[in-house]
């Protein structure tokens, strides 16, 4: 229970290091300077030393919102597993829970949007909850499918492979497109181009950066540090289904960790980390290789990421 708890707590020390891992790469695509690794650190202390300022005609809603958006992320790191160790809340139907944890964090995202008044985030509000809308069932027909190959209803079982590369022999048709539906999903829950543009202000092309225009102070960290775990909980969440490693003894007979199970544990971590780090470079060379779409065809993308999941529900149904 502890070494798990380590592994959701460096998660939460290092998800803000993806998107300036994100912006690092993409400074490089174009040959800029680009601002540095830990921006997003930086900017997350300078926000946490501010007062925040509320629009007069908004509720407890609007107040509310961060403190719950980044709860649920924090909630869907104990559900979720650190290779090679199971996650701190597992139990079996737990994907239902992130899922759940996920559109509970939207909910409020939109509830605090729409409690502005402003036509401009609400516009944000409708093309959010339009596009989760499409995304959502496919999130979870992945997980399903996850479910049925590994024969397990918990994310620990699912994304742990406990045989080494044999595990996938004749499988690795359904993991390859079963990763390319959600790292598409991962493009459109986290706004990232060719979906959004985190980095652009244009009213028409905004989605999740005109539903937090009107917070400031602490709130805007809570979200911004939010949408970091978030995009590393997608990131890690791929990054277990491509990694076929075998399982590692840890633990002694008497259950205690010794040293070799402590450099074990130190490396698998580290291959964890730059395997997710590693998505992290792939969405950066994306968002550098290709524009932002226009808004009528975003539900392509996500059709896309339909097709994927249904070519890994054949494959894996070929190989039943």
């Amino acid at each position: 229970m502890i070494v798990a708890l380590g592994g959701m707590v460096l998660s939460l020390l290092l998800a803000p290091l993806l998107p300036g891992c994100i912006n690092r790469v993409k400074a490089l695509m174009g040959g800029r300077k680009g601002s540095p690794l830990l921006q997003l650190y930086f900017d997350l202390c300078r926000l946490m030393g501010k007062s925040p300022v509320y629009p007069c005609v908004t509720t407890y809603f609007f107040k509310a919102a961060p403190a719950a958006c980044l709860t649920s992320a924090v909630a869907a790191l104990t559900v979720l597993p650190f290779w090679p160790v199971a996650a701190p809340a597992n139990f079996s139907g737990d994907f239902v829970l992130l899922a759940g944890l996920f559109a509970m964090s939207r909910f409020f995202l939109i509830l605090a949007a729409l409690d502005t008044g402003s036509a401009f985030e609400g516009m944000g509000a409708a093309r959010d909850a339009l596009f989760s809308a499409l995304a959502e069932p496919i999130f979870l027909f992945c997980l399903l499918l996850l479910c049925r190959q590994a024969h397990s209803l918990t994310l620990s079982g699912m994304t742990t492979v406990t045989a080494g590369p044999a595990a996938i022999q004749g499988y690795w048709m359904f993991y390859l497109m079963l990763a390319f539906a959600l790292f598409l999903l991962l493009l459109q829950e986290n706004s990232r181009i060719p979906v959004d543009d985190p980095n652009t202000h244009l009213e028409l092309t905004m989605i999740h950066e005109v539903m937090i225009l009107d917070h400031s102070g602490p709130d805007l960290a809570f979200l911004e540090y939010a949408a970091a775990l978030r995009l590393w909980i997608f990131s890690l969440l791929i990054a277990g289904l491509v990694l076929p490693l075998p399982s590692v003894p840890l633990f002694e007979d008497g259950g205690s960790l010794g040293p070799h199970g402590l450099a074990g544990l130190a490396a698998c971590w580290g291959i964890t980390l730059l395997a997710t780090l590693g998505v992290g470079v792939l969405v950066g060379l994306m968002e550098s290789l290709m524009a932002r779409l226009r808004m009528e065809r975003v539900p392509q993308v996500l059709a896309m990421a339909g097709a994927f999941a249904g070519l890994a529900a054949l494959a894996l149904w070929r190989q039943a």
